[in-house]
């Protein structure tokens, strides 16, 4: 039975709010002043409502977080239902976002779930300035490197409000992370891209004469034999008949070379570049990235600094270290990176000259969109700020 009482609801969150503690901080504003700020001004952005955004938003609702804003671009599958609990199967094909915005509002009478259905890319800085803070539950290592930037450059040493901690997860089967960056000052995103686990690549020559793995049939099914009986159609990852067809050509493959373990969740595994996702280690994690948000919003206890790792493969293992923020990070870092180019260079071989880089590892759009503000800036600035360039 769900109970409708504010109070009553939040009297565990109440406990450690009425009192300061041993690792309060000075500023922390014991009693009402506290719970006011926490339920009646903070408001909160949460980026992803999948196997961690639903953990998350569950856990805000319940901790005393009343303005929630949640932002999925995706629709709900079949396939989520086993970990992602917001979800039922009567809500297959609806969006993430505005389900589990409504059943979080149905569960947690009180708490105000504001959601869009929609890319991250289509808000603008106004919108992002409105948060206090930003919790991501991406599976999307281009999305998390929108989302730093972004909180980067928002920031303005003249205004204090402008920094908005951002607090990352992400989970790898039993493995998890939970990260708090504070934009310009800790670490970055951007600084840590080298801890990612590299994609796995199969050699073409293994692929097509000496399968020894399932994954190495699938892949031949997928990369050379589509396109040689499909010509041009592409690959549509995301339509089963496209994958039962990779399916079948890759147990046929693995049959004839006496390879056993071809499945056709296997198979989506791979083509999909599915990492597995395991409810409990998203619930840890969810729990950690709450707790920080928790710990920041209120200042009753120090926040992480700025790193947790969870390893659970064989027992549970967990620590946490302080990531080095790096001086030459291309997006929080203030020194400049040396680039010889020749004055005949064209702005495409300058695009690919700097996705290419490895000490800058930029992605094309981010180097589209910010050479688009240059050009735009330098334009306003020789026309005396006149709007007609």
């Amino acid at each position: 039975m769900v109970q409708t009482d504010w109070d009553g609801r939040y009297y565990h969150i109440d406990q450690i709010l009425d009192t300061p503690g041993p690792r309060t901080d000075e500023g922390f504003m014991a009693g009402n002043g506290v719970k006011d700020f926490l339920r009646n001004q903070s408001k909160i952005l949460v980026i992803g409502a999948g196997g961690l955004g639903c953990e998350i938003l569950a856990n805000l609702a319940l901790t005393g977080f009343k303005d929630i804003h949640v932002i999925d671009m995706d629709t709900i599958d079949i396939s989520n239902l086993n970990r992602q609990f917001l979800f039922r199967p009567k809500d297959v094909g609806k969006s993430k976002a505005i389900v589990a915005a409504e059943f979080i509002m149905n569960r947690v009478p009180g708490v105000k779930v504001t959601p869009y259905f929609g890319k991250i890319q289509d808000k603008d800085d106004e919108y992002y300035l409105q948060f206090n803070l930003v919790i991501c539950g991406l599976d999307s290592v281009e999305a998390r490197r929108w989302i730093n930037a972004t909180l980067v450059n928002l920031v303005d040493p003249e205004n204090p409000e402008s920094l908005k901690p951002l607090i990352d997860g992400g989970t790898e089967g039993f493995k998890g992370q939970a990260r708090v960056i504070l934009p310009t000052i800790t670490s970055c995103y951007e600084c840590s891209l080298e801890m990612l686990n590299k994609p796995t690549a199969f050699p073409i020559c293994t692929i097509a004469n000496t399968p020894r793995l399932p994954e190495h049939c699938i892949e031949w099914a997928s990369v050379l034999e589509w396109p040689r009986v499909h010509g041009d159609k592409k690959l549509d990852t995301d339509n089963p008949d496209d994958i039962s067809w990779t399916y079948n050509v890759a147990a046929a493959r693995a049959k004839e070379f006496n390879i056993e373990g071809v499945t056709w969740s296997l198979t989506q595994g791979v083509v999909k570049n599915i990492i597995p996702a395991i409810a409990s280690t998203n619930a840890i994690i969810a729990a950690s990235c709450c707790n920080e948000a928790f710990k920041i919003a209120t200042s009753s206890a120090a926040y992480l600094n700025n790193y947790f790792m969870l390893i659970g493969t064989e027992s549970i293992y967990s620590y946490t270290f302080e990531h080095e923020k790096k001086a030459n990070c291309p997006v929080c870092g203030g020194d400049s990176l040396p680039l010889n180019i020749n004055p005949d260079t064209t702005l495409e071989e300058l695009i690919e000259m700097l996705t290419e880089r490895q000490d800058m590892q930029s992605n094309q759009e981010s180097i589209i969109v910010n050479c688009f503000k240059a050009v735009i800036s330098a334009s306003s600035a020789a026309t005396g700020g006149s709007d007609q360039t």
